[in-house]
């Protein structure tokens, strides 16, 4: 190739890249100092690691925007935040979406430090509506895994319409406690090794889904070894029992753990059935 056409395609190159603005990212902590929601910027010396913290995609495009809050899992020991966190949100954002990535605290057996972020997350999103250019009425949560556990919880355990989400998007969610049926590693960084009745059954979410609970999309496969399949089958029959709008989906294949990783066969499946039920439920 000669210098002439090089310069050419170079040109083109900055002129595609212009043309495509690029992702508005900002984070914040999750419990700011100066008040409950307000907007505080993480600082120098902030604890990454251990404090929890939200990390901002503005929308792309015409607003007030919907909203989403991402939850990646991790089996409450961890955070799987790339494809099951900012991938996700750079999807959503690209789609019109304000999309809030949660890295929420892990609850070594205290079941309530995962819950009291996610719903604190969901506030901080509506109270902040107006400068982050957000529908506070159509303000959801996704999870995986784990972090389907928390998206079910934050669509179930809601204390007021601060905290409630419009929507629910499950992705090969942890659902219930029961033994029978958990994922052990999950129940046991919640819950602790030996769990009260009384708290497994409080944190088996099928058994808590109402006619409050938001319209929910399910995926998972159906060879699943991670976390039995079943999960998501108890919850989108509770959600029938309870006059709830629900989809599901399940993949012949694909394992546990996929989330936005481009080797997953049915991605485009998953991703075009996703973005088609968004658009029927928030009329997008």
């Amino acid at each position: 190739m000669d210098m002439t056409k090089k310069l050419i395609l170079a040109a083109w190159a900055l002129l595609l890249a212009a043309a495509v603005p690029a992702q508005q990212k900002e984070e914040f902590r999750l419990w700011p100092e100066a008040g409950k929601y307000a907007p505080e910027r993480l600082g120098a010396g902030f604890d990454r690691d251990n404090a929890p913290y939200v990390t901002l995609y503005r929308p792309e495009g015409k607003k007030p925007a919907p909203a989403v809050v991402v939850c990646p899992g991790g089996a409450y020991g961890g955070l799987a935040i790339g494809h099951e966190g900012y991938q996700v949100a750079e999807w959503f954002a690209a789609r019109g979406f304000a999309a809030v990535v949660l890295k929420y605290t892990m609850p070594h057996g205290n079941y309530d430090l995962p819950r009291r972020d996610v719903q604190q997350a969901i506030e901080l999103v509506r109270a902040n509506a107006a400068g982050w250019g957000v529908d506070p009425a159509r303000v959801g949560v996704i999870g995986f895994s784990a972090g389907g556990h928390l998206a079910s919880t934050a669509a179930t355990h809601f204390t007021c319409d601060a905290n409630r989400p419009d929507f629910a998007v499950l992705v090969y969610p942890v659902i219930t406690m029961d033994e029978r049926f958990t994922h052990a590693g999950s129940r046991r960084n919640l819950l602790g090794g030996a769990p009260a009745e009384g708290l497994v059954a409080a944190f088996s979410n099928e058994l808590r889904v109402t006619s409050g609970t938001p319209p929910t999309f399910i995926a998972f496969s159906d060879d699943d070894d991670g976390v039995p399949p079943i999960n998501g089958t108890l919850f989108y029959n509770a959600l029938k029992a309870a006059s709830v709008p629900g989809e599901i989906h399940i993949y012949p294949t694909g394992g546990h753990g996929w989330g936005w990783n481009e080797t997953f066969k049915y991605k485009d499946e998953f991703r075009n059935s996703l973005a088609r039920w968004l658009s029927e439920r928030l009329g997008e």
